[in-house]
């Protein structure tokens, strides 16, 4: 049972120093050596839980893809308390939610950008939470919450590209509130094209809260 607890807890060691690699330099630019230094393990501990890199990545991938899918999950749902919870607010909220762990969570952000970087192996990212996105702006479709012309799947390819972009800055959890602030403008934007009416950000960060 001890024995078995430190292995547990090396993993995790392991799997929070790749995650912290992987986000900030990439699959090419990740190494086995520094992970396993910043681990505190040796490279016989690492390869005894992840024999291969791919493995690591795969591991970190899916974890950060979980974190994803109950973080969706919290926050996708219509509010016990308001019935009728507008379609597109919901949508909001996941996007807001989803770029927020990418901004705060280096698990989530290396998820994100092995997917961006097309790494053999992991699934796609994004599976973890664009799914529910599409269905509800394809039910937003069907009750006329969207403008009349406006196909569902291309706002969900814009907001895949939309949250993605979050990934461009090098160092996203120094400046947080200036991504998620940037995030609610371009949302007023495109709320504006989708619904037909203009609106303020304040009221798209309304929505994401």
């Amino acid at each position: 049972m001890v024995s078995q607890e430190r292995a547990e807890r090396t993993r995790g060691r392991l799997l929070e120093a790749a995650a912290r690699e992987f986000s900030l330099q990439g699959y090419s630019g990740t190494s086995l050596q520094r992970v396993s230094r910043s681990a505190g393990v040796t490279m016989g501990a690492l390869t005894f839980h992840f024999p291969t890199k791919p493995a690591l990545a795969e591991a970190v991938h899916a974890q950060g893809s979980e974190i994803t899918r109950e973080a969706v999950a919290r926050t996708g749902a219509e509010p016990a308390e308001e019935r009728d919870y507008p379609l597109l607010q919901r949508v909001i909220r996941i996007a807001h939610a989803v770029a927020a762990l990418l901004c705060e969570e280096p698990t989530v952000r290396a998820a994100g950008r092995l997917t961006r970087e097309r790494v053999p192996g992991p699934a796609d990212w994004t599976d973890s939470w664009l799914p529910d996105v599409r269905g509800l702006l394809d039910q937003a479709s069907r009750e006329k919450e969207l403008r009349t012309g406006v196909d569902p799947e291309i706002v969900a390819l814009l907001l895949r590209y939309l949250v993605l972009g979050v990934l461009d800055s090098p160092q996203p959890t120094e400046d947080c509130a200036s991504h998620l602030s940037q995030l609610n403008a371009v949302w007023a934007v495109l709320l504006t094209g989708l619904i037909g009416t203009a609106v303020d950000p304040a009221q798209a960060e309304d929505a994401a809260s």
